[in-house]
């Protein structure tokens, strides 16, 4: 199967204060690459300050990184016109939905300033869809008249994931987006996601610290370290023989 994202030597770099008049750049992505395809799971695991959630903004389009190339669907995001159709392509979660939900917009005006952003569908093809969406992910049609607040952690988990689906994406990329949630909840997420993914095709990249989450939901691992790939292979040959020594310490820890 033809991979749906390709990453090739991606780099990035932050420019920090290294004085009083003086700046020096830092690497956080170093030569960082890797293939996904539809239906799979790659999991981005490593320590504080590994660049996971860099590498999570630069595929989304949030961040740009400073070299290398990302391959949707065989094409190349090169210019602004491609970066912004890959930012519906690839559809980033947050760890925490809360900040990124306008609290005082209901679900449905939130989830229609998408549609009105992004395509051409009429008012009430665009309700339809946004209604259409709020049930795929377990929610209910009426929810679209529903504000933020009026909903538990979980659920607000579903709207950020519905908000992420209402573009038809081809990946989705999971910061830590299931951390926050208590174990009940976050299992029944993750059986969404995957009945989600056997439905669409959906390609995750996964970000977490809880490795019992990646073993469950990954096909593969990237183990990253300061920024540069120190392990890539097939989930279980990566959790039963490690090869770097900074998977061997978060097995152990």
């Amino acid at each position: 199967m033809q991979p749906v994202l390709k990453v090739q030597s991606l780099n990035k770099s932050y420019s920090a204060r290294a004085g009083l008049l003086k700046r020096k750049s830092i690497k956080v992505l170093k030569d960082i690459s890797f293939a996904l395809a539809p239906y799979q799971t790659i999991a981005i695991i490593g320590e504080t300050g590994a660049g996971k959630s860099t590498l999570a903004k630069v595929l989304a389009g949030a961040d740009i990184a400073d070299s290398g190339q990302i391959i949707l669907n065989g094409q190349t995001i090169e210019d602004d016109g491609e970066r912004v159709s890959g930012c519906r392509t690839i559809r980033l979660i947050f760890q925490d939905p809360t900040r990124s939900l306008n609290p005082g917009l209901t679900i449905g005006d939130i989830l229609d300033d998408c549609l009105q952003f992004n395509t051409e569908l009429t008012e009430e093809q665009r309700e339809k869809k946004i209604r259409a969406t709020l049930t795929l992910v377990g929610l209910l049609s009426e929810h679209f008249d529903y504000y933020p607040h009026m909903f538990s952690g979980g659920q607000l988990q579903r709207v950020a994931l519905a908000r992420a689906l209402i573009l038809d994406p081809k990946v989705l990329v999971l910061d830590e987006a299931l951390s926050s949630l208590d174990p009940s909840v976050r299992a029944q997420t993750v059986n969404l996601l995957l009945e989600l993914q056997e439905a669409t095709g959906l390609a995750y990249v996964l970000i977490t610290h809880h490795l019992s989450l990646v073993r469950h939901m990954s096909d593969e691992i990237l183990v990253l370290n300061r920024g540069r790939v120190v392990e890539y292979g097939p989930t279980e040959e990566v959790f039963t023989k490690p090869k770097s020594k900074s998977m061997q310490r978060l097995l152990s820890a």
